[in-house]
């Protein structure tokens, strides 16, 4: 019978299939009988290697549109996420930077979660938010008795981050003393708890982070220049959200479906009038900032779209 463009495989002679179109067409004689079949087949594996290969290749341009809840397609994101594939890596000592809100403990993860250290612990310290004393020993542990209200002895971050990660967010907040521990670490892999002298060793890979200029904390004296450098084996620098403002519509989408799977509702993201004003919104607080607006815009909108008046008034008042 009649066969039009069919996708079938043959098999060759030396046993390998093909995938090939088939198309066939009766042979008849004067009386309109048939006496045999024209048939064809058209190698297409070619094409099918270059389907495969566009496949792969649409698979790898959606996957750069996020790595690890990091969200951009923006040029400077495809940067920071071939900084953080090669930070994972290695076992280099990292260093972030950037602004408040862009995203320095994600990047922190996105790196411990794709290393050789991912089955280990992932520890995170904020060193601004403790004093001298209490941070010490939150890093280090301490003895029971070493200072009053040390009822018993306790594990520091260090310890329990063992063969993983250890995250120090606002390390320019680091205090001299510490400084000094955290430098021993760095050198010799090794600390003591606060009241003991016994020297413990510790496998752990540090990843710092810092919204300020180091270099200038340095040049006025405020952090050791031999630690900044300890420190800043392998820098990746965030780019704040006013430098990728690309990226804005794929994070308000993200944020969009993310309140609506935690408060039940169903919003289809925002009206042009509210995206205009995001998108031009200078955002001092970067992602973090965007990800309060958008949670904001749940409380005021019940159904349909975010509308201007939906988002926060300082964003609003901007525009004016």
């Amino acid at each position: 019978g009649l066969i039009d463009h069919r996708e079938t495989v043959i098999r060759r002679k030396d046993g390998a299939s093909v995938p090939v179109i088939a198309n066939a067409r009766p042979l008849r004689g004067k009386n309109n009988e048939d006496f045999g079949a024209v048939v064809t087949f058209t190698d297409v594996s070619s094409l099918k290697n270059l389907e495969l290969t566009l496949s792969e290749l649409r698979e790898q341009v959606e996957t750069r549109c996020e790595f690890h809840n990091i969200v951009g397609k923006s040029h400077r994101m495809q940067e920071v996420y071939r900084l953080l594939k090669m930070a994972a890596d290695s076992y280099a000592t990292v260093l972030i930077q950037g602004e408040t809100g862009t995203g320095k403990e994600l990047a922190a993860q996105a790196i411990h979660y794709h290393s050789s250290r991912r089955a280990g612990p992932m520890v995170s310290v904020n060193c601004s938010a403790l004093s001298e004393s209490l941070l010490e020993s939150e890093l280090f542990g301490h003895v029971r008795g070493a200072f009053t209200g040390a009822i018993s002895d306790h594990i520091g971050r260090f310890e329990r981050a063992d063969k993983g990660t250890i995250f120090l967010d606002e390390i320019g907040e680091l205090p001299p003393l510490v400084q000094v521990k955290l430098l021993r670490v760095l050198q010799e892999r090794e600390f003591e708890r606060v009241g003991e002298s016994k020297s413990r060793k510790v496998d752990v890979r540090i990843i710092a982070a810092t919204n300020k200029d180091l270099r200038e904390q340095v040049r006025r004296g405020e952090f050791r220049e031999d630690l900044f450098y300890r420190l800043k084996v392998f820098p990746i620098e965030l780019p704040p959200l006013r430098d990728r403002r690309e990226d804005i519509p794929l994070l308000v989408k993200r944020f969009v479906d993310s309140f609506n799977d935690r408060t039940g509702k169903d919003l289809t993201g925002l009206s042009p009038d509210a995206m205009r004003i995001v998108m031009e919104y200078c955002w001092p607080g970067n992602v973090r900032e965007l990800e309060n607006a958008i949670e904001h815009a749940f409380v005021t909108c019940s159904e349909g779209s975010i509308g201007p008046f939906d988002l926060p008034v300082e964003i609003r008042r901007a525009e004016i």
